[in-house]
């Protein structure tokens, strides 16, 4: 899975904000704005990677039990999913 073609992240001010761009902006309207886990998570999913990849990744970076990742990667992807911006 990635992000699908047309969404940017982008620093402005102290806010991680996600945008589409392109055809993506006809069909999302508005922005996402990430706290600093969502940002590490989304520049995973720039490219293809798979939730277990996320997992071993976010255990390297972030002082957190197994279980906690697992759940946080999980709402993460559903919601992405949910706002269809994810690509299998």
């Amino acid at each position: 899975m990635k992000i699908k073609e047309g969404f940017v992240l982008r620093q402005v001010a102290d806010a991680t904000i996600v945008v589409p761009s392109g055809k993506a902006s006809l069909d999302f309207n508005g922005m996402i704005t990430l706290n600093d886990t969502g940002a590490f998570l989304w520049k995973l999913l720039e490219s293809p990677t798979t939730p277990e990849k996320m997992l071993a990744e976010m255990l390297k970076e972030y002082d957190v039990d197994e279980d906690t990742a697992r759940r946080g990667i999980e709402r993460f992807i559903a919601k992405l999913s949910e706002e269809g911006l994810l690509e299998e």
